[in-house]
């Protein structure tokens, strides 16, 4: 037990005494340190200030700098710095301009687009919608047609016919029963063969025949004055519009059919206007009095019997016929007035060699060619007179009578294909030869 306790309090002395020398070391160690810092302390002093000196002087330059950038951008942007950044500023600004709209054209343009592209891009619904309705309402616009052109017919025969036989001469009896009886067959007969008649296609496979163009909808070529009809849904020879009073196309089989109706039933209705005239002033003024008379009926007191009221002064047959009257003329000057108005627009394109298509793409020509200094030609106008022959199929003098005069289904000039020239200077070449 002894020896356990000496060693034990001995081990105990020993760590003791390595402990404070420890904290001795520790002690001195920490003087030195501070006494180190202390005089660190005073050369960082020093140097801060040095620094802090430094920095205030690079400070100051850099906001002179500033400034005097400042002031020159500030100069330039009011004119009152140097010309060469401003030219630079504008350049720059119009870089930026063409190079946005080129990407907002790039989205919504390309090559071939302008501003009629854009226009019937915006109207495409409005587009369908007359196509649709033209296409369905087709039938019914050329019923109303038949039923209208009927109904004055009948007024002729039963209202009027029997008045120029009991009043008017001889002489000038045959002349209204004639002529009558001979635009109602130019009527008829050319009103049919324009509604009946293909206007003409070009054919589907492939032939020798020239083409200016290959068509967007069909995806086929296009010969020279051909154009697609979204309504007929096909391409249409030398198309000049959609009618819908025929419920077809006017093109290069029927165009004459479709100008030689118009220019007879416009003929037809200033006759039958100008031979009622007198008749339809007499009739108005009678409907007058039946209004007059009727207002004063309706006056009479309730203590009148039936005996004192007088008698009407008109019929129900004279009602019918005055009120038949009344409306032949309104309806045939209304149809005059319009349709004479188309068939001039016509005649002019007709002398010109143009369709109602190529009015509108040649006016459009013209003013691009001008601009550059150069002259449009029509390279489809004959001349007036050689147009009219062209249009008609008049080769020779008796055609006239045969051919325009008179109902004839002889087939237009050429094939609707190829456009060279005139067949009349052709003629005339072949006989000098």
């Amino acid at each position: 037990m002894g020896v356990r306790k000496g060693g034990r309090s001995d081990i105990l002395k020993k760590v003791s005494g390595i402990r404070k020398i420890h904290r001795l070391k520790k002690r001195n160690t920490n003087k030195i340190i501070n006494n180190k810092i202390a005089a660190g302390d005073e050369g960082r002093a020093n140097g801060r200030s040095i620094h802090i000196k430094v920095c205030c002087r690079r400070g100051m330059q850099g906001r002179t700098r500033l400034f005097a950038c400042a002031m020159r951008l500030f100069l330039r942007c009011f004119r009152l710095g140097q010309r060469r950044g401003r030219s630079k500023l504008l350049k720059r600004a119009g870089e930026l301009w063409s190079y946005g709209k080129l990407c907002a054209k790039s989205l919504f343009y390309n090559s071939l687009t302008n501003s009629d592209v854009i226009i019937d891009s915006l109207f495409e619904p409005i587009y369908w919608l007359v196509d649709h309705v033209t296409r369905w309402f087709g039938v019914v616009f050329v019923c109303l047609v038949v039923v209208l052109t009927s109904s004055i017919v009948l007024i002729v025969y039963i209202c009027l016919l029997p008045l120029i036989l009991d009043t008017y001469s001889p002489a000038w009896i045959i002349w209204h029963v004639c002529y009558g009886h001979w635009n109602l067959l130019m009527i008829v007969f050319h009103y049919y063969k324009a509604a009946r008649t293909s206007p003409g296609c070009p054919p589907q496979v492939k032939t020798d025949s020239p083409s200016v163009s290959i068509c967007k909808k069909c995806i086929a070529p296009k010969p020279p004055r051909t154009h697609h009809c979204s309504i007929c849904i096909r391409c249409i020879l030398k198309m000049d519009h959609h009618c819908p009073w025929l419920n077809n196309c006017v093109g290069h089989f029927n165009h004459r059919y479709f100008f030689s109706f118009c220019l007879f039933m416009t003929m037809g209705c200033l006759y039958c206007s100008i031979s009622s005239r007198d008749m339809f002033i007499d009739a108005y003024n009678a409907v007058e009095q039946m209004k007059s008379a009727d207002h004063l009926r309706l006056r009479v007191t309730v203590s009148e019997t039936y005996y004192q009221t007088p008698p009407p002064p008109f019929t129900f047959k004279e009602r019918v016929f005055h009120k038949c009257i009344i409306y032949l003329w309104v309806l045939c000057s209304s149809v005059a007035l319009a349709l004479g108005g188309l068939t001039l627009w016509h005649a002019m394109l007709i002398s010109r060699g143009e369709t109602s298509i190529e009015r509108h793409i040649n006016h459009k020509e013209k003013h691009r060619l001008e601009k550059k200094g150069k002259v449009f030609r029509n390279i489809f106008h004959y001349g007036r007179m050689n147009n009219w022959k062209v249009f008609f199929g008049v080769e020779t003098r008796s055609h006239w009578l045969t051919r325009v005069l008179l109902p004839s289904a002889h087939p237009p000039y050429g094939d609707g294909l190829t456009w060279t020239h005139s067949p009349t200077a052709t003629r005339r070449t072949l006989l000098a030869i």
